[in-house]
């Protein structure tokens, strides 16, 4: 009796046998973007634009805050594992 062993047939790119990317890799574009952003918000004031932002524009620095935080923050409770679910509710201050 012989073995005979077959490739698999889908090893393109993301196929079987080829995973791509590991987990939790950042794609270079997106680290080059959030690069530059933080350099623009450096150059625009860092914290004091923000602070102007946030006092002229509440919702949408809300919404940035909403995008920023973690939506499950975990930590250590009495009886073992806590979870928090954080929620972000936006009012419309013009209803």
């Amino acid at each position: 009796m012989t073995t005979q062993t077959t490739k698999p047939k889908n090893t393109t790119k993301f196929g079987k046998g080829n995973p791509g990317k590991p987990k939790g890799a950042v794609n270079k574009v997106t680290k080059e973007l959030k690069e530059m952003i933080l350099h623009a918000l450096d150059d625009a004031g860092g914290i004091e634009y923000l602070k102007r932002k946030a006092e002229s524009h509440p919702a949408a620095f809300i919404a940035l805050i909403g995008k920023t935080l973690p939506l499950t923050i975990g930590g250590a409770g009495a009886d073992g594992a806590l979870l928090h679910r954080v929620e972000v509710v936006i009012v419309d201050p013009q209803t």
